[in-house]
């Protein structure tokens, strides 16, 4: 689904963040991304959403090249990929079902799709009874939850979870990660980012990809962390 081959990643100032990277993700894998601030881990989601682009080699996404989309198609492109963000990013004026529905009436769903998708992924994610309150009277692990039904309303083929634990404290931080479990299992690839040794080693034997200095130094499954 997935192919980055042969990437590397130079800004205008010379410094390399990405430095010949080839890395495969297959259709429904739960795929974490490791290594310490600094290492490209964002930078290399940045690239699959085509807010970057390589400065050498070429990123493929259902064999489509990234690069060779068209400016006015890139919309179509993301639309595929959702995406949860370590601060959330709610709107703080709309209630949960209406920071939700929003996302829907951007992708142009219709009401009845809307009716019918906002309280099925409050369900998944276990908010069914939060729906007419504002962000701020949520708890964080909460925030992010709906930040999940958010990203993932709209059926993507990829959700990406760029330190979606970076804010929590360890009980709220395995509920997220359980949750992401449960949307993987459900046929979505899951792309997750963390600095979080303990949360690599609750997922048991899942693909780790430990990056450093813009390399690839490891890919195993199970438990690997810098």
């Amino acid at each position: 689904m997935i192919y980055f081959d042969k990437v590397t990643k130079i800004y205008q100032d010379g410094m390399k963040v990405i430095d010949d990277v080839s890395l495969s993700i297959e259709p429904e894998e739960f795929i974490s991304i490791v290594g310490h601030s600094g290492a490209g881990k964002t930078t290399l989601l940045k690239m699959l959403l085509a807010e970057e682009s390589p400065s050498d080699g070429f990123i493929f996404f259902e064999s489509q090249d990234i690069n060779k989309i068209k400016e006015n198609k890139i919309y179509k492109h993301r639309q595929k990929i959702g995406v949860v963000f370590q601060d959330f990013r709610l709107l703080s004026n709309r209630t949960v079902y209406e920071n939700i529905a929003f996302a829907m009436e951007a992708a142009g769903k219709t009401n009845d799709e809307i009716i019918s998708d906002v309280p099925y992924v409050l369900k998944l994610v276990g908010l069914e009874g939060k729906t007419q309150n504002f962000p701020q009277e949520l708890s964080g692990g909460e925030q992010q939850r709906v930040a999940i039904a958010r990203a993932i309303v709209n059926q993507p083929d990829v959700l990406i979870a760029d330190e979606p634990t970076g804010n929590l404290d360890p009980n709220n931080a395995k509920d997220i990660i359980d949750i992401l479990q449960k949307v993987n299992e459900l046929g979505t690839t899951v792309i997750l980012t963390t600095h979080n040794k303990s949360i690599i080693e609750n997922l048991g034997k899942k693909r780790v990809v430990t990056m450093e200095n813009g390399k690839i130094i490891r890919d195993k499954s199970g438990g690997y962390i810098l």
